[in-house]
């Protein structure tokens, strides 16, 4: 034990350079210094690489064998928030590490709150040479919960101890208002939070956090909060307290009360000779005031007719035990109505907030945050029976970080319930078997993606120094996540996939697959007329089942797959025709192509929204023929997709200089774009899965706009791992070939299956020939 700890100590003198990042372009700071912790806020500027593709003047003669666009590496500076949360003990190491990193920042004060903000307000002062200005606690508490509660998916989450997984997650309503706030320090505050300003403390109680540990401590002569825990999660409290069978025998029946049930904290320890545990002692303490602090939130929860009720402050801290006995008493006392409900970044709150007030000039809230998963420690397990060293080295340090992202995402206005949409198909935290297939899955396939990763950046030397320390941070989220699948929140395949993302765009390789689409968008242009030629020579029945086998088929050039990516490197003749013999016969796995043909039979949708997959075969020999198709029909649409690369989807700038080219080739496609009945959208992502949730602004304003009727949804990633089950209010497509064996196996099918989803809203009436009215009204 010694050993580990005087290693521990040591980890902790090494330069905490991993920790305070980017402080050489630190711009402002805030800190709010605890009892016993310390956070620390600051924002900063980051630099990095994109890959931009820009179109070639085509004015002079084309040379065969041109590339379509040339791509180019370019620095970015974007913007990122840092937080960081240590032991106070360690205030003075990290007021000195920052005071030999800061090169400039823009201000000359730091906004702190906090009950220790007086007690080290000199030592800040002195050593940063900046101006501590103090913040009301109560206003950056609130501040902060509003901010996380607004950026953070899956930031709360309600606690289920003998569940198979004890977080579950609450997805970010895009309403965040009112809601109970109630704060377990020293003692109880409860606030009743209305708006971005509006809040009131509505009430309180002088028995809270402290009185746990004061009484605690005079009881079990522990002086320590956690060790108190630890004590309490071991006792059995009916040695102590008194329950009504004590008192009653049994039940008693005509109140309602069960015999279980305490009628009487302590009410045993007047026994005069009799000695109690210090667990029995402290677990009985533990459940009063818990019980205590229950009852109260849910009178306030009522008087104020409130259901969403959050908890936070030290008592609570992730700590499970806490945690289970305030929802617990929650559950109890409402009867089931009210859910007690945890933050994961609890901690942050006051930091954050203080941050907040003290960067109001430039307004982070119009912009939309995205947490960072490469530099985010996440959420651990704080069991105190699980691993006191882990436990130890958690408590040292944990940061978060979030990026601001381009665009402020909003709902798609089309969710028929914005409220209840889940994207993710598939909770990989509470499904076990599913979870160690992927999780297996994503290392299996990382050799693959650091081999490409260099071989996309061939000029540049220290490429594959860079993807060795890529392949490295990714592999400890992976196992991270093998014991902690909660760490950020609900595990996906889409989180997985987003914390690839992250990490790959933390060492510089923004687009490792963007050689890869250049070549495959140039190959499949060459085929575009002939595939046009001979869709038009079918009868209408015959061109419609091609067009959606086209669609289909396109979507199996995906090199995200393995069993693709396998074929294509081995073949790269694997033409657009033996994809398509490659399909599953119908009837599909899943298969609503009949109703599908029936609507076409009918009027023209008003506007189509497809949100698109993959670049070559599959935008432009697949995507785009369907679209033709609804525009000849007299349909407008709108193409939207990523706003940033993610595998080899194409991205909003490549797919323009692909409708440019498309249209100098095909006079539909040219008069559609010329008349704006074909428009181009970026969809806000930068993820090959897609959260309806989380979409650019502008889109949103497209879809309001056009009255978008019918949504097209393409892909493994945005229509099976997300949104197979999302509801629309209004007609939608999905439509994908599954290219996993797994997958397919648990969805009933097997390798190259399709996916044919139509989806009429209930009680939504589709036209078609059999009931045309009689007469125009």
């Amino acid at each position: 034990e010694t050993g580990a700890a005087a290693r521990m100590d040591k980890s902790i003198t090494l330069p905490p350079d991993e920790i305070f990042r980017n402080l050489e372009n630190a711009k402002r700071f805030a800190i709010d210094i605890g009892g016993s912790l310390t956070k620390l806020a600051y924002y900063s500027t980051v630099q990095h690489k994109v890959a931009k593709v820009r179109s070639f003047d085509h004015t002079a003669k084309e040379t065969e064998g041109d590339p379509l666009y040339e791509i180019s590496m370019q620095e970015e500076v974007s913007a990122r928030l840092h937080f960081i949360k240590f032991e106070n003990a360690y205030i003075e190491t990290c007021l000195d590490f920052i005071k030999d990193h800061l090169v400039n920042t823009d201000t000359k004060v730091i906004k702190a709150t906090g009950g220790g903000a007086h007690k080290f307000k000199d030592l800040i002062e002195k050593k940063l040479k900046l101006r501590v200005d103090k913040e009301d606690e109560m206003t950056c508490l609130i501040k902060g919960c509003n901010f996380v509660l607004r950026n953070i998916t899956h930031e709360a989450f309600v606690y289920a101890k003998h569940a198979d997984s004890e977080f579950r997650f609450q997805n970010t309503h895009p309403d965040i208002f009112p809601y109970l706030l109630i704060n377990i320090g020293s003692g109880v505050s409860i606030f009743k939070v209305e708006s971005e300003d509006t809040f009131e403390r509505v009430g309180g109680s002088s028995i809270g956090g402290g009185t746990f540990w004061g009484l605690g401590a005079l009881l079990t002569k522990t002086k320590r909060f956690d060790e108190l825990l630890q004590l309490a999660s071991k006792g059995q409290h009916t040695n102590v307290d008194m329950l009504v069978k004590d008192i009653y025998g049994g039940s008693y029946g005509s109140l309602g009360l069960t015999g279980d049930l305490i009628a009487s904290s302590f009410g045993k320890s007047a026994t005069p000779d009799k000695e109690f545990s210090k667990e029995d002692m402290a677990k009985s303490l533990l459940h009063m005031i818990s019980n205590d602090i229950g009852q109260l939130a849910c009178l306030y929860a009522r008087l104020h007719n409130l259901t969403r009720v959050y908890f936070g402050g030290f008592f609570i801290r992730g700590h499970p035990v806490t945690m289970h006995t305030i929802t617990y008493s929650i559950n109890f006392f409402t009867k089931g109505e009210v859910q007690a409900l945890f933050l994961r970044h609890e901690g942050y709150l006051g930091t954050i907030g203080a941050f907040l007030k003290g960067a109001e000039e430039d307004n982070p809230n119009q912009y939309s945050w995205g947490e960072n998963y490469a530099g985010s420690s996440g959420l651990m397990s704080t069991s105190p029976d699980l691993n006191p060293m882990q436990r130890a080295r958690s408590g040292t340090f944990d940061m978060l970080e979030m990026d601001r992202l381009e665009r402020q995402l909003v709902n798609l206005p089309l969710l028929q319930d914005p409220s209840s949409y889940i994207p993710d198909t598939v909770d990989l935290s509470e499904d076990a078997l599913a979870r160690e297939y992927w999780l297996y899955c994503f290392e299996e396939a990382l050799d693959g993606v650091v081999k490409r990763a260099v071989a996309s950046q061939p000029d540049l030397p220290e490429a594959a120094e860079r993807a060795e320390k890529f392949r490295h941070k990714y592999q400890h989220k992976l196992q991270t996540l093998r014991h902690q699948p909660f760490a950020y929140g609900s595990l996906t395949v889409r989180s997985l996939l987003d914390t690839r993302e992250h990490c790959l765009n933390e060492f510089n390789f923004p687009d490792p697959y963007s050689k890869i689409k250049q070549g495959e968008n140039d190959l499949a242009l060459k085929y575009f007329q002939k595939a046009v030629k001979s869709l038009g020579e079918l009868s209408w029945e015959q061109r419609q089942f091609a067009l959606v086998r086209g669609l289909l088929a396109g979507n199996v050039f995906d090199w995200g797959a393995k069993a693709v990516s396998d074929v294509l490197e081995s073949d790269p003749e694997f033409g657009f025709e033996h994809a398509k013999l490659q399909l599953e016969e119908r009837p599909w796995l899943v298969d609503a192509y009949d109703q599908w043909l029936k609507r076409l039979k009918g009027p023209p949708h008003k506007c189509a929204l497809f949100f698109v997959d993959n670049s070559g075969i599959d935008i432009i020999l697949g995507v785009f023929p369907f679209v033709r198709e609804l525009l000849c029909r007299g349909t407008e649409v709108v193409l939207a997709s990523n706003s940033s690369p993610a595998l080899n989807d194409v991205t909003n700038s490549e797919l323009q200089i692909l409708t440019e080219r498309i249209a100098a080739m095909d006079l539909v496609i040219q008069s559609a774009v010329k008349e704006d009945r074909l428009t181009l959208v970026q969809s806000g992502s930068s993820s090959p899965c897609l959260d309806l949730s989380r979409l650019d602004k502008v889109l949103a304003g497209v879809v309001r706009e056009r009255h978008v009727d019918l949504v097209i949804i393409e892909g493994m990633g945005r229509a099976i791992h997300t949104n197979y089950y999302a509801i629309l209010s209004c007609e939608s497509l999905k439509m994908a070939v599954i290219k996993n064996s797994w997958l397919a196996d648990r969805l009933g099918g097997k390798l190259f299956s399709v996916v044919f989803k139509y989806e009429v809203p209930p009680g939504h009436k589709t036209t078609t020939l059999d009931h045309v009215p009689v007469t125009p009204s």
